[in-house]
C-alpha cells in the first residue's frame, strides 16, 4: 500500500461545504470519550487528591509521591538540564515573548457624544491551568508556548499539570520541570489526562484552588474532559490530532515536502499529512522521497500508519487557485506553501492556524524557534478560532462614563427602545434622574 493515497479533484467544481465533506480528516469521537471521562471527573470532584493519585497509578503506571512537585525537585531538574537544551529553550522563550509583547493592547477609548465615553480595558485572567502532555513525546516547548503569552498578558497565577513518569520517580519528566523552573512557574502537579483537567476545574480538596482558564494540548480524553468542564472554567480549544497541509506546485522540492509531511506524521498514528498540488509529477516524486526517508526515521512505524491512514492524502487539483480553495476549505492547523509565488498564495489563505511561507519556513521551525505559537486550532476549527496568544489570556471589559448632559442627549433613544421591548422600568431608570 502506497504512502499517501491520491484524491483527484481535477475537473470538479465543489463548494466549500462539499470540499469539507470530501477532504480527509482523522476520525476523533470526542463524544464517545466524554462518556468514559465523566466518571473520572465526578470522582475527582468528590474525592480530590486521592482520586487524582489513584488515576495516576492506574493510567500512568506510577503513583506520584505527592501531587504537587516539591521546589527541590524542580530546581534539581533545571540544574541537571543539558546546557544545549537550556540554551534552545531560552531562544524559544525570547522569540515567543518578543512576538507576544507586540500583541498587547492598550485601553480603547471612544467618545460617542460629548461627555459620553466608552472605554474597553483588557484585563488578564487571574489563574490559569496549563496542561502539558507526557505521552509519546516529551514537550517542554508546550510549556513555553502556553506560559509565555500568559505571562506577557499579566496572568498572576500559572499552574502546570503533566503526567507522572515511572522514570522520574512519579513526577513529570525532568525536562518539563526544568522548563517550568526556567519560566518561574512554581506550582506544578504530577497529574495527567482527564483527572488533571478535573483538578484544574474543581481543585484537589487539599490546597489546590480551581483555575479560571485551562489551556494546552492533549489526547482525545483530555479534549473530552475540557469539553465536560467548560462552563465551570474557560478552555482554549478541544485539540485534535495534529495536521499539516502543503500547497505545492512543480517548482517545489520533493525532498523538503516529504520531510515536512513526515515531521507531523511523527506525532501520532492519527496525524494528518495532506499535500495539495496541481502537479502529478510532484506527487510521484514526493512518494519516492517518502519511500526513502520514512524507513530511516526513528518512529517509522508510527509515521507509516499516519501516512497510510484515511486522514492523509495527496490532493490533485487543476491549478493553484483551486489549491487555495481546497486549503481554505480544509483549514489546516499548519499550512505550508511551496510555490513560485508563495507570498501571493499566502495572502489568499483565510482559514489556517498558521501559514508557513516558502521552503525555508518549515512547520518544525514554528514548533520551536520561529517566535510564533504552536498551539493551533485543529480539525478545521481555524475557520472560527485562532491559535494561542496573548489574546487567549485577556478579557475585554467595557467601562461606560456619561455626564448628565450626555445622558440627556441619549435619553430619547434609550427610552423609546425600552418601550418597544416592553421593558418600561428600563426607561424609568433613565427618566427618574431628570425629575426633581
Amino acid at each position: 500500500m502506497a504512502l499517501l493515497h491520491t484524491l483527484d479533484l481535477r475537473g470538479t467544481d465543489l463548494s466549500r461545504s462539499q470540499l469539507q465533506r470530501t477532504l480527509p480528516r482523522p476520525e476523533v469521537d470526542v463524544h464517545r470519550a466524554l462518556e468514559k471521562v465523566q466518571s473520572i471527573i465526578d470522582d475527582v470532584q468528590e474525592r480530590g487528591a486521592e482520586a487524582i493519585l489513584e488515576y495516576g497509578e492506574q493510567f500512568d503506571g506510577v503513583r506520584p509521591p505527592q501531587l504537587r512537585v516539591p521546589d527541590s525537585v524542580r530546581r534539581a531538574a533545571l540544574d541537571g538540564l543539558d546546557p544545549q537544551i537550556r540554551a534552545a529553550l531560552e531562544v524559544a522563550i525570547e522569540r515567543v515573548r518578543a512576538v507576544d509583547e507586540a500583541q498587547l493592547r492598550d485601553t480603547d477609548l471612544v467618545e460617542v457624544i460629548p461627555g459620553g465615553r466608552v472605554a474597553q480595558r483588557w484585563v488578564p485572567v487571574e489563574r490559569v491551568g496549563l496542561y502539558v502532555p507526557g505521552g509519546r513525546a516529551v514537550l517542554p516547548s508546550s510549556v513555553v508556548m502556553n506560559a509565555v503569552p500568559a505571562q506577557v498578558a499579566g496572568v498572576s497565577e500559572l499552574v502546570v499539570a503533566s503526567p507522572p513518569q515511572k522514570e522520574a520517580d512519579g513526577y513529570p519528566h525532568p525536562t518539563i520541570l526544568a522548563a517550568c523552573e526556567l519560566l518561574g512557574i512554581t506550582e506544578v502537579y504530577a497529574a495527567g489526562g482527564a483527572q488533571a483537567i478535573a483538578m484544574f476545574a474543581f481543585g484537589d480538596g487539599v490546597g489546590l484552588e480551581p483555575v479560571d482558564l485551562v489551556t494546552g494540548p492533549g489526547n482525545v480524553f483530555v479534549a473530552a474532559a475540557k469539553r465536560a468542564v467548560r462552563g465551570y472554567v474557560g478552555i482554549d480549544a478541544e485539540a485534535g490530532p495534529t495536521e499539516i497541509g502543503i500547497i505545492a506546485d512543480a517548482s517545489a522540492r520533493a525532498r523538503s515536502v516529504a520531510a515536512d509531511l513526515i515531521s507531523q506524521a511523527e506525532h501520532d498514528p492519527m496525524a494528518a499529512s495532506v499535500l495539495i498540488t496541481d502537479s502529478p509529477d510532484l506527487i510521484d516524486s514526493v512518494r519516492a522521497e517518502l519511500d526513502r526517508q520514512v524507513p530511516q526515521a526513528r518512529h517509522a512505524e508510527r509515521i507509516t500508519e499516519a501516512l497510510r491512514g484515511p486522514q492523509s492524502a495527496a490532493v490533485l487539483v487543476d491549478d493553484i487557485d483551486a489549491a487555495v480553495a481546497v486549503a481554505n476549505a480544509y483549514g489546516a492547523e499548519h499550512l505550508e506553501i511551496h510555490t513560485e509565488r508563495a507570498r501571493e498564495a499566502a495572502s489568499r489563505i483565510t482559514n489556517a492556524g498558521a501559514v508557513f511561507v516558502g521552503e525555508y519556513s518549515p512547520v518544525s521551525l514554528g514548533d520551536y524557534a520561529a517566535g510564533s505559537n504552536h498551539v493551533l486550532p485543529t480539525g478545521g476549527s481555524s475557520r472560527f478560532s485562532s491559535g494561542l496568544g496573548v489574546h487567549t489570556f485577556l478579557r475585554a471589559i467595557h467601562e461606560i462614563t456619561y455626564t448628565r448632559e450626555a445622558l440627556a442627549a441619549s435619553r430619547e433613544a434609550a427610552e423609546t427602545l425600552a418601550q418597544a421591548e416592553d421593558l418600561p422600568a428600563h426607561g424609568r431608570a433613565i427618566a427618574i434622574r431628570f425629575e426633581d
